[in-house]
Formats: structure tokens, sequence, C-alpha cells
């Protein structure tokens, strides 16, 4: 059995996989997978924004904050709900004017963030390119009532999200289900 408290990385996306920190959010028995400063510090380096600041309880709120904002306003746009002003507001109070410095080595290079907040204000505005550009067209959720997790989805062939517990509950219900219907 996969551990639930690890984090996933396979929505397609480092904001898509922020909310994702967060698992079976809608069941009985939510999973935060990011509850410390450590966990915050450790899936921010894991997505290649650690900060040079250290991480603080209030940072670990912040990040909560944020990953319910944009799962709200994610959810909306795969159901076509448009968004309501407040649901904005809560995403762009993560914009922030924080300088990033490009630099080439063997590769191209970004600046670290400074701060979380600046880490978070990438994040933000990540979201905001997808939900309001063309990618907004290849976000999914999942169908299974406990997850709703969205993920990218470029070729539109995905049923659920990348979880494999998800998929199994699905095809194992399909199943239940067609055998019914047969009998």
């Amino acid at each position: 059995m996969p551990d639930d408290h690890a984090f996933r990385f396979d929505s397609g996306a480092p904001w898509l996989d922020l909310m994702a920190t967060r698992g079976r959010h809608f069941g009985a028995s939510p999973v935060e997978r990011m509850p410390t400063r450590d966990r915050l510090a450790e899936w921010l380096a894991e997505v290649g924004l650690a900060p040079l600041a250290r991480v603080t309880d209030a940072d670990v709120d912040a990040a909560h904050r944020l990953r319910e904002a944009v799962r709200e306003l994610a959810l909306g746009a795969v159901d076509g709900v448009a968004p309501r002003a407040d649901q904005v507001r809560a995403l762009t109070a993560f914009f922030r004017a924080e300088p990033m410095h490009l630099a080439t080595l063997d590769r191209l290079h970004r600046s670290a963030p400074a701060t979380v907040a600046d880490a978070l204000s990438r994040l933000a505005l990540q979201a905001a390119d997808w939900l309001t550009g063309p990618l907004r067209a290849d976000l999914r959720a999942c169908p299974e009532q406990d997850c709703r997790g969205v993920f990218a989805d470029p070729g539109g062939r995905r049923r659920w999200c990348p979880s494999p517990a998800c998929a199994s509950r699905g095809r194992v219900r399909a199943l239940r289900e067609r055998r019914r219907a047969e009998s």
C-alpha cells in the first residue's frame, strides 16, 4: 500500500501538485501531507522553489490558503463555473512583484525565491496563467467524490487523477455496475 503521506508530483504542474498536498480532500478523513514547516520546505525544494529564508508556521498557513484558493478556482474551471470576486481576490493576494533573475550555466537557471511568500507567488502566477489561458482546457477533475483532484490531461483521455487508488476504486465500481446490469 502506498504511503498516504508521500508527496505526489504527477498532476502536471507544480500548482496542481500543491493541491495534491491534501489527499482525499472531500472525504471523511482527509490526508494532510504538508502539516509542518519541514514538510513545506521539503515540498518547495522538490518543485524547485526552495526559498533562501527559513520556513515559518505562518508560511505553512499561507501555503494552505493558496492551496484552497487554487482548488476552488480549478474545480470551478473544470466544472464551467465562473469564479466569484472573492475567489479571485484570494488568489491575487499572493501575487508579488518579486524579482526573478535568469542565468545561464550549462542551461537556463532562475534565481531561488527569497522567501516562502515569493515561492507561493510564483505558484499563484502559474495557476493564474493556466486558469486564464489555453491550458485551462487541459484541466480535469477526478470523478471520485472524496478526491476531486485536479490534473492536466492534454490528450483528453484520462478518466481519473494519477492516484492509483482512485483508478482502482473507479474500475471496481464500474465492473460491479456492469455485472449488476447484466444480471
